[in-house]
């Protein structure tokens, strides 16, 4: 039996990037035209955030909250669980992120200030309307394109752009992103596509607009 040391991150992948991308293709044509409603959600969870607000800072993590149940179900616990039965877990964490989003949204009061954070503006931007079309551009068909609101990769880009633009994100909502940006980084450079670095360094970027933004906002 060969030593745990002489293993490589492709002997723990267990699909194809083949069959891991016809996912995609099959959940987005099972889905359609969802996705419309989805960058329409984008857009309103981007000019809310930028408002600031009580009630419209609400709205945003209840929002994120309902994708992040979505994507749990719809995509983890449904689909990605025929191809990797890892994903039962991933989809428990997505469904932990969703009550946390919500808990909240509806029991802790937000911060209410209007953002600014121009870097944190600019990747939730890129995640909701112009990320799901980097794959497709570098050569994957439209069709499995990964959108955000359906596709767990953006979703989390955006999520951590949108709670790095409120004047104190709550730390706590970070975490479940973080981790999933670190280990679908970790899946694509295994699979090796074109696109495999984008998702964990828009969110490290998001991450940084977090971290430098909080300190100015508590030193006021």
């Amino acid at each position: 039996m060969s030593e745990w040391w002489t293993y490589s991150l492709s002997d723990f992948l267990l699909f194809s990037p083949r069959t891991y991308y016809r996912l995609f293709a099959l959940y987005n044509e099972a889905l359609w035209p969802a996705h419309i409603a989805t960058a329409a959600l984008g857009g309103l969870c981007l000019t809310l955030a930028r408002r600031g607000g009580d009630l419209g800072t609400r709205a945003v993590l209840i929002v994120l909250a309902t994708l992040w149940f979505w994507i749990a179900w719809a995509f983890h616990a449904e689909r990605f669980t025929t191809i990797n039965w890892a994903a039962i877990y991933y989809a428990c964490a997505f469904a932990l992120q969703a009550a946390l989003l919500l808990w909240f949204a509806l029991v802790t009061p937000p911060p209410t200030a209007r953002s600014h954070a121009p870097l944190a503006l600019g990747i939730a931007i890129f995640a909701v309307f112009l990320q799901p079309a980097i794959g497709p551009l570098l050569g994957r068909d439209w069709h499995q394109a990964e959108v955000f609101g359906l596709a767990p990769d953006p979703t989390a880009v955006a999520t951590l752009a949108l709670l790095a633009m409120q004047p104190r994100a709550p730390r706590l909502l970070l975490i479940i992103p973080t981790l999933w940006c670190v280990m679908t980084g970790l899946t694509l450079w295994t699979m090796q596509p074109p696109d495999a670095l984008i998702t964990p360094v828009a969110g490290a970027l998001a991450l940084l607009a977090a971290a430098w933004k909080t300190p100015r906002h508590e030193a006021r």
